[in-house]
């Protein structure tokens, strides 16, 4: 069974590129974005759940996110868990929902979150590379098995040399309209 698949190789990659751009997503703008609380995970009934699982958020306005929680009792942990998510977010209870109003972002924190976006773009090329480096032991594998030849070798190891180049650029044009985007504003 040879030890090179290039759907997997191509689909490991393609979902390093996914999880970056869902990165990306989470990173403030200036502008409301329910993705934003993506990342805010609430501790109710004894476990640990993601925002989505407790309550229904939604973008009103442009500058205003609402989060309706759906039992009364999960509105304090919700509250908590938006506060301490690290987004620079102060809800406003108002009964079951949260009024959360987006402050304007200063040059400082502009210049954080393009860091950020950088570095969540390094995290993503070097998921991208270990997969590469996976791909071409693989082969190197089926290789000393005598499963391919040499040749072969080397034209899929540049075919997946070809692959990560392809999803390196896709991450880097992400990450540089995410970085143009909060630069911008």
């Amino acid at each position: 069974m040879p030890q090179y698949d290039k759907t997997d190789v191509e689909r490991r990659m393609k979902g390093a590129v996914d999880s970056f751009k869902s990165d990306l997503s989470g990173l403030r703008t200036g502008r409301a974005n329910v993705t934003l609380l993506d990342p805010v995970v609430v501790e109710v009934y004894g476990s640990h759940m993601p925002l989505s699982q407790v309550a229904t958020v939604s973008a009103p306005e442009p500058r205003l996110l609402s989060v309706q929680v759906w039992d009364r009792s999960n509105v304090t942990p919700v509250e908590k868990a938006i506060r301490s998510a690290g987004l620079g977010l102060n809800p406003i209870t108002d009964g079951q929902t949260l009024r959360l109003p987006i402050p304007d972002l200063t040059e400082e924190r502009r210049k954080e979150l393009a860091k950020l976006a950088g570095q969540y773009a390094e995290k993503a090329k070097i998921a991208i590379r270990n997969v590469r480096r996976d791909a071409n032991d693989g082969l190197k594998t089926d290789e000393n098995k005598k499963e391919i030849s040499e040749d072969d070798r080397k034209r899929l190891e540049t075919e997946v040399q070809k692959m990560t180049d392809e999803m390196i650029k896709a991450v880097d044009e992400a990450a540089a309209h995410k970085e143009k985007e909060i630069l911008s504003q």
